[in-house]
């Protein structure tokens, strides 16, 4: 399984719903509401086969009420 974050830049007024939306499609491993340029930070996880451009574009920007994403890649878990 591969890790990655989005940061979500909602439509006003629209951050509680799309939040509620990607935690009802139980597609995200967890949902963060922030302050800041962006409304939120979500954590994903894909097989390694999976394709994380398409699976933004079908599963994630699909979503309504979301007007822009930021994808980041990450490489290594520190513990």
């Amino acid at each position: 399984m591969k890790p990655f974050f989005v940061q979500i830049k909602c439509q006003l007024g629209k951050s509680y719903e799309v939040a509620n939306r990607l935690a009802e499609a139980e597609i995200a491993s967890e949902v963060y509401s922030t302050a800041g340029e962006f409304d939120l930070l979500v954590k994903f996880y894909v097989d390694d086969g999976v394709d994380i451009g398409h699976f933004v574009n079908e599963k994630v920007q699909s979503v309504p009420g979301i007007q822009d994403t930021r994808t980041i890649i990450t490489f290594k878990a520190f513990q």
